[in-house]
């Protein structure tokens, strides 16, 4: 295998990049690196952030040098790239969130709709008929960013960005699908909600869903989708967790 670019960001951070395309294979490398580090971690390494094709991993430059961070990240990349016999990628669970497309809650179905000249209940079809990755969490916390889409929904992003989104979003845009967890202006379209929280900074634990997970998105109707709110609203987990 070849190992991958390292890149510095800064002088403080070191960049493992592992390709230039979200795929699930080059994802489970960069998650298996991240395992890896996180199980045998050099003293003054401070964070890993995964994302589609890319491990930053934050170190404290008094403490690790560069050099001796580089030459751990290469012979652990080089042992997660090549599984032995049986061995699996990155495991992750699978979860079922529930989800509503009526267009009350899913503000730009509508619009997608049209784009792709299809009827609104083949955009939710669509949608809800797929399997998901979660490739990572960022700009904002909680913020799932998803491969997996259908092709008939690669929609490209607004042109401008839209008023704040609801909480609990289903978006798409620019060929890839996301979950928005607080309000804030987008340039994906809302073509769902879910009343489950991947951020509930009140619970025990306040990212439910991992990088590496897969999801389902299970329609509901609005009535169900408002009792479930509320549920989630007073800390259940309306979401269903199953093994990988």
């Amino acid at each position: 295998m070849t190992g991958p670019r390292l890149l510095d960001a800064g002088e403080a951070a070191l960049v493992a990049e592992f390709g230039d395309r979200v795929d699930p294979a080059i994802s489970d490398l960069v998650l298996a690196l991240d395992d890896a580090l996180r199980a045998d971690p050099l003293a003054g390494l401070r964070e890993t952030v995964p994302t589609y094709r890319s491990l930053m991993i934050h170190y404290d430059p008094l403490v690790l040098d560069r050099e001796t961070l580089a030459a751990r990240v290469r012979a652990l990349a080089d042992r997660a790239g090549e599984p032995g016999p049986g061995e699996a990628r990155h495991a992750g669970a699978r979860w079922i969130l529930p989800c509503c497309y009526d267009p009350a809650l899913a503000e730009d179905i509508g619009a997608v709709a049209e784009a792709i000249g299809r009827p609104v209940a083949e955009v939710a079809r669509l949608h809800a008929g797929a399997e998901y990755r979660v490739y990572m969490y960022g700009f904002a916390p909680g913020f799932a960013y998803l491969g997996g889409l259908p092709e008939a929904l690669a929609v490209s992003r607004r042109a401008t960005p839209r008023p704040p989104h609801p909480p609990n979003a289903l978006m798409i845009g620019g060929g890839l699908a996301a979950v928005g967890s607080v309000p804030m202006p987008t340039g994906w379209y809302v073509i769902g909600r879910t009343p489950e929280r991947l951020y509930a900074p009140d619970r025990e634990n306040p990212f439910p869903v991992s990088v590496g997970d897969t999801l389902r998105f299970e329609p509901v109707d609005a009535a169900t989708f408002a009792d479930l709110d509320a549920r989630a609203a007073a800390g259940e987990r309306v979401g269903r967790r199953e093994a990988a």
